[in-house]
């Protein structure tokens, strides 16, 4: 199928027309420009700069009881990393606006609030940042159980779901220091399958919930230690997660793990919850069964390859025939000011403050999506009235 047109295709899957470049002129070329989304560049964070960052800022903080010195150079530490929720927006904005058709930078959006996070302070600012550049931008032109794994494990999402105090009620630690204090964790066990994959009112159980979490203790990370599997915090022995045994026959950690995910992410439910949800993305708030059916479907065929479920969804009819159906969300209605008024990756890229925040950030806050502030895990409403 070919677009009506190319000006309606940059509309309605990327963020709008720009006198910089030409709009997409087919499918293809809104597939191909994916790739470009998630290379990440001299800007990316790594979990280990996240963690230097916040064990400098411990350090700092007990410094300064005793020195005037450290005391004023962790008021400028502690400015800097609350600023970089901020130069995160710049750099996403920059990558959106310079975005060939956008559509890449578009699932880039899609794909971090579908696997929302929060930081929780500025000592985790920079950990939220690492999230995106490791855990969403590389994997969203691959299979959804690759994406789904990584964002799942990654330590800001143990840190933000509480995975990383979980502990099995039968492990060694448990049984040896009585700390049944802290417990099982069932946060993130709970949003793996209501939130980002199986979704609400699919067949699983409480049962189900709390193996995963029992099957999930071990994993850790602290900005002391990183990240890591703990087996003496882990539950022992196999768990058992829609009607499947996993682990208990040896140290298979990580492995056992990403074989849960990889079976929930080929799930039905799965494909028909995520396929939905990028078709309310992008098409419609109410997208026809037709649509997610077709996208679904494609997912089931192909183990969850993600370009194909896109594929379906960019050549249907009922796509380009929902043009103006959707109200945009402020990321992107600002993108879309900055394409149409010709401002570039760069220009975006040398603001600085103090002017940054009242030309982005504040914006958006106004605008009722503060960044990375998410009210809670199912990320930011897709209704207009939002």
């Amino acid at each position: 199928m070919v677009f009506d047109s190319p000006q309606a295709a940059a509309i309605r899957l990327g963020y709008g027309l720009s006198p910089l470049t030409p709009p997409p002129p087919s499918p293809e070329a809104l597939l191909q420009g994916i790739a470009a989304s998630t290379r990440t560049g001299a800007e990316a964070v790594s979990t280990a700069q996240a963690q230097k960052r916040a064990l400098r800022l411990n350090e700092l903080r007990k410094a300064r009881e005793t020195s005037e010195a450290a005391k004023d150079e962790f008021q400028a530490y502690n400015v800097e990393n609350s600023r970089l929720t901020v130069r995160d927006l710049q750099r996403r904005l920059a990558r959106a606006v310079e975005d060939p058709t956008g559509f890449g930078e578009r699932l880039v959006q899609f794909w971090s609030d579908h696997f929302t996070v929060r930081p929780d302070g500025v000592q985790t600012n920079a950990l939220a940042m690492a999230f995106h550049d490791e855990a969403i931008r590389p994997h969203i032109n691959g299979r959804f159980e690759d994406l789904f794994f990584a964002a799942d494990t990654h330590p800001m999402m143990l840190v933000y779901l509480n995975q990383n105090t979980s502990r099995g009620p039968n492990s060694r630690m448990a049984r040896r220091r009585a700390e049944k204090a802290l417990g099982l964790n069932e946060n993130l066990a709970r949003e793996a399958m209501e939130l980002h994959s199986l979704g609400v009112g699919a067949p699983y159980t409480q049962r189900d919930v709390r193996e995963l979490a029992e099957l999930m203790t071990g994993l850790s990370y602290s900005a002391k230690d990183g990240f890591s599997y703990r087996p003496q915090i882990a539950e022992p022995g196999a768990e058992t997660v829609l009607g499947k045994s996993y682990g208990g026959k040896g140290p298979g950690e990580l492995r056992d793990i990403r074989a849960a995910f990889r079976d929930i992410a080929r799930r039905p439910e799965t494909a028909q919850f995520v396929s939905r949800k990028l078709a309310v993305h992008f098409v419609s708030d109410s997208p026809s069964p037709e649509l997610v059916d077709a996208m679904a479907a494609t997912w089931r065929d192909t183990n969850g390859q993600l370009p194909q479920v896109y594929r379906v969804m960019l050549t249907h009819p009922e796509t380009m025939a929902s043009l103006r159906a959707k109200v945009r969300q402020p990321f992107d209605l600002m993108v879309a000011g900055f394409r149409a008024l010709g401002v570039t990756g760069d220009q975006v890229r040398h603001l600085d403050f103090p002017n940054l925040p009242g030309l982005t950030a504040n914006h958006m806050m106004l605008m009722g999506q503060p960044w990375l502030r998410p009210t809670g895990p199912d990320g930011w409403a897709e209704g207009p009235e939002a």
